[in-house]
């Protein structure tokens, strides 16, 4: 028998997935390299499977009786490493032929931002070339601004299709645009896209606010998972009670005194990532594989991965045409093997499916009104301030609340501009200026009269 078939025999005869310093004890002959030559060798054979990564990582047998071949039916147009076909190889596996396992906080642990990357450089810089916008110098959210309304869709579509919502992408353009929910849907359809379109509207009129903080994140799973859960006390709150992932071995973790301190350690490492994609596929990874909340834990990271890409002004990752089963299977891998390989692959394909999408809309996107963009802030305050002293009139209002210091014909563009934006008002851009709906119908009610007096 050849050394590498006493090595292969040696795991083949333990009980449990065997490490490399395991190895290393029964064959004290063997190089410590040349050891992880021949496992490396097995698992592209497909004669082992590795679990975990760093020193954490593992290896077990692939029973030939029980190994399960890559479904036909995934999709051939998605490229997947070896690493990836490894991983659906195991993940392929009967869930009694796979080795129960809880979170392994080295996996997070092990993570140094700017220094630790997931994503090599060359595909950093892919994305990067990918995503550009050609918008990067101007405000935090510009350009998620500009493609609100195709985002909302294809966002709120792609990702509640992810968690089985049998909506069309036109039913949910009915439901998002003209408020009229598909007929022969579960209220819980309807439900989960209009949170999502609340959450998308949150990340992107507050880009330059959103961080990777408590406060974001709470606030994102609130807005995702309203109206959703068993208890709704659950909804924005960390998680009080022990939770399982169906069709998986994974045991996630229990204790909100611990999740809450992970979940804090998970938020001072994605502040600190400095490469926007980096950061968006790190939230992918860990917010999932930690399940922070009773519920919707795989939406938050969806969203939250888009948190980094619409403050840099790149095109968003919409998850449009990604394959369930794919997707699935990629989260099994992370929370069963902590392996990452397969979900990248996914990550760079649907990436890539996104900026096809929305690069062609760039064209036709009308640019700012620098006006308006230099003054936004200046537009907001002196529109609500107009909604809210209704008994002033607008004109005389405006010269009251704009800055005396902006020149006289910047002043007379920029009251046009609000006068313009007051004839647009309506209950659907409310929050935008930090409105509530009885004040905006108390101010219309109050311009209506004024325009048929008695």
């Amino acid at each position: 028998m050849s050394s590498v078939s006493k090595v292969h025999a040696s795991i083949l005869a333990a009980e449990e997935p065997i490490s490399l310093a395991e190895l290393q004890s029964l064959h004290p002959d063997v190089a410590r390299r040349t050891l992880q030559r021949w496992l490396s060798r097995l698992v592209t054979e497909g004669k082992l499977v590795a679990i975990g990564a760093g020193r954490s990582r593992r290896y077990t047998p692939v029973q030939e009786n029980d190994s399960v071949e890559v479904a036909e039916s995934l999709p051939t147009a998605i490229p997947l490493s070896a690493d990836s076909k490894d991983i659906l190889q195991y993940i392929g596996l009967p869930v009694e032929s796979r080795n129960p396992v809880g979170y392994q906080r080295d996996f997070l642990d092990a993570y140094q931002p700017n220094h630790t990357y997931y994503l090599p450089e060359p595909i950093r810089r892919q994305l990067a070339r990918m995503g550009d916008t050609r918008q990067s110098s101007q405000p935090a959210g510009t350009y998620g601004r500009a493609i609100l309304s195709r985002l909302l869709i294809d966002l709120s579509w792609a990702s509640s299709q992810l968690e089985g919502n049998t909506y069309s992408r036109l039913d949910t353009l009915e439901l998002i645009e003209h408020g009229r929910a598909a007929t022969g849907k579960a209220a819980i359809e309807t439900q989960m896209i209009l949170n999502h379109k609340a959450a998308i509207e949150l990340l992107v009129e507050g880009a330059e606010v959103v961080d990777f903080n408590r406060y974001t994140i709470l606030n994102l799973h609130s807005a995702l998972s309203e109206n959703l859960l068993p208890n709704p006390s659950d909804e924005g709150r960390i998680r009080q009670h022990s939770v399982e992932i169906g069709s998986s071995v994974f045991r996630p973790l229990s204790g909100e005194p611990l999740i809450s301190d992970l979940l804090d350690l998970f938020l001072h490492k994605a502040q600190q990532i400095k490469d926007p994609f980096e950061q968006s596929f790190f939230t992918m990874v860990h917010m999932p594989y930690l399940q922070p909340f009773a519920d919707v834990n795989k939406r938050v990271s969806r969203l939250a991965a888009n948190i980094p890409l619409i403050r840099a002004n790149l095109c968003p990752l919409t998850f449009v045409d990604v394959p369930v089963e794919i997707y699935s299977r990629a989260m099994l891998g992370v929370y069963e093997m902590t392996r990452i390989e397969l979900l990248r692959d996914l990550y760079l394909w649907a990436y890539e499916r996104s900026t096809q999408e929305y690069l062609a809309i760039k064209q036709q996107l009308v640019a700012p009104d620098p006006v308006r963009l230099q003054y936004r802030e200046e537009i907001k305050a002196a529109v609500r301030q107009v909604v809210l002293r209704p008994d002033v009139d607008p004109v005389t209002l405006l010269e009251e609340v704009l800055d005396r210091d902006i020149q006289q014909v910047q002043r007379t563009n920029l009251s046009a501009l609000i006068i313009e934006e007051l004839r647009r008002l309506h209950e659907g851009v409310l929050a935008r200026y930090g409105l509530r709906p009885s004040e905006f119908q108390k101010w219309r009610a109050l311009q209506f009269e004024g325009l048929h007096p008695q």
